[in-house]
């Protein structure tokens, strides 16, 4: 399972993007988890399905509503924006399409909680006095599912008890 964040209001070059992230990820057999709504959750979806693709939307309201058409197993938490933390949890890797804070605090819980996270026109990090996290830049659409899929394979991760310390 990969999961694939970025806005619900993106540019067309991230739309584009998404909706070829999401056919690579069906044609490798991967199921595509997102947050389930507009923008690049919807393109990333609808790229999935186009290919036979599996879909997951977690979705941030207490019902179905404002739901992509191409999510084929919805789950509805009423969390709003701490959903991200379940969308993140239910991926072997993340990939960032572009973005904006909501894409931020995804990756962020990703790299907190040990997963593979691979940018694709997406945020990148640096800290003064500090190594960079291990976010994997990609090129394109298939470079990017092709390091999500050896990244996960690769990553062994904490078990599913560790919760990162405070501070992580």
């Amino acid at each position: 399972m990969i999961s694939v964040v970025g806005g619900d209001r993106a540019s067309e070059k991230a739309l584009a993007l998404a909706e070829e992230v999401g056919r690579e990820l069906a044609d490798r057999g991967c199921v595509l988890v997102c947050g389930g709504r507009s923008g690049v959750m919807e393109a990333a979806c609808r790229g999935a399905r186009s290919r036979g693709g599996h879909t997951i939307g977690i979705l941030p309201t207490m019902d179905r509503s404002g739901m992509n058409p191409y999510v084929e197993f919805p789950i509805v938490t009423g969390l709003g924006y701490a959903r991200n933390t379940v969308v993140v949890l239910s991926a072997d890797a993340v990939i960032a399409v572009e973005g904006s804070y909501g894409t931020l605090s995804e990756m962020a819980l990703a790299l907190a909680y040990h997963k593979p996270v691979i940018s694709l026109a997406s945020w990148t990090f640096a800290r003064e006095g500090h190594e960079p996290p291990p976010v994997i830049q990609a090129t394109d659409a298939r470079d990017a599912v092709e390091k999500a899929m050896a990244a996960a394979r690769a990553s062994a991760g904490p078990s599913t008890d560790e919760v990162p310390a405070h501070g992580d």
